[in-house]
């Protein structure tokens, strides 16, 4: 089932999935964030945060890139490995916010009806999940989102 999970998730990040994350993810899904001590519960919160993401971070990752595209291609957000079993993966990414180098993981829960349940986030190193943390606030607060970041 992951392996069809992941094939969506792909298609999303690309702009060809239709109904997007409402099409993936599960009502009741948890996301885990690195900078959020508390798990966010439901599919909006998630939204949101993913939707964040994909203005803060360089590259294609939900088809809109913020701000000057990065000279290098290798700085974009792209994902160099991936383990894919039952139904979890582990999506290994890289990116760069600034000159800050990222690596982090994507791991991925999904249920036996393909609907992500579970979308856990990790960061490093500390210097990157800071700057990460930083963006993320204020891409947030400018989407009207929650607070407290």
């Amino acid at each position: 089932m992951i392996h069809e999970v992941i094939e969506r998730w792909h298609q999303h990040l690309r702009g060809e999935l239709p109904g997007g994350l409402d099409e993936l993810l599960h009502p009741d899904v948890v996301f885990l964030s690195p900078v959020v001590f508390t798990p966010q519960r439901g599919r909006e919160i998630t939204k949101l945060y993913l939707s964040a993401a994909s203005q803060v971070l360089p590259g294609d990752v939900g088809g809109t890139v913020s701000g000057p595209a990065p000279a290098d291609p290798a700085d974009k957000f792209h994902y160099v490995k991936q383990i894919l079993d039952g139904n979890h993966a582990v999506l290994e990414f890289e990116t760069k916010v600034g000159d800050i180098v990222v690596n982090g993981i994507d791991m991925i829960t999904c249920d036996d009806d393909g609907k992500i349940i579970e979308f856990k986030v990790m960061v490093r190193p500390k210097k990157a999940m800071e700057a990460l943390h930083m963006q993320m606030r204020d891409m947030i607060e400018t989407m009207g989102g929650v607070e407290g970041l």
